[in-house]
């Protein structure tokens, strides 16, 4: 039996889930945490990407993820150099998680790094590292692959 009654939200939710179990590996065991952390760093991330690559990416998010992705995206605004640095990477994710319980924000970010690496498409996660500056790129794991 469908839990919402239609299956195009079970299926986001039950995805969604998933990754939030990943994120809670690594940060313990609050949802909302791991929500929150999710957010910010994909955010954080979409910010530095050029709008190609970020709707790209968007597009391969679960359905409830994209929404949250989404909101407050301003296309047309694009990094600048100072924005494109691991410490302004890093400031932007430790500013966005700053209304929670401690959390590392390099640590925020190689997990939601991981989540993307493990289930997004190998060829998208290539083209979303190769826009990023190497310092930022280096928090992304060796060995990226996808399993769906």
């Amino acid at each position: 039996m469908s839990a919402t009654g239609l299956d195009v939200f079970d299926k986001t939710l039950q995805t969604t889930n998933i990754w939030l179990g990943e994120i809670m590996e690594h940060h313990g065991p609050d949802r909302k945490v791991a929500w929150h952390i999710l957010n910010v760093v994909l955010r954080a991330l979409r910010d530095r990407l050029p709008p190609e690559v970020a709707a790209h990416l968007g597009a391969e998010l679960p359905l409830l993820v994209r929404g949250a992705y989404y909101d407050q995206y301003r296309p047309n605004h694009q990094p600048d150099k100072a924005t494109r640095s691991l410490d302004e990477f890093l400031a932007t994710i430790a500013d966005g998680l700053k209304n929670t319980r401690p959390v590392n924000p390099t640590e925020a970010a190689k997990a939601v790094f991981q989540v993307l690496a493990r289930h997004v498409d190998l060829g998208q996660t290539k083209k979303v590292r190769d826009t990023l500056p190497k310092e930022i790129r280096a928090l992304w794991p060796d060995s990226v692959g996808a399993s769906g």
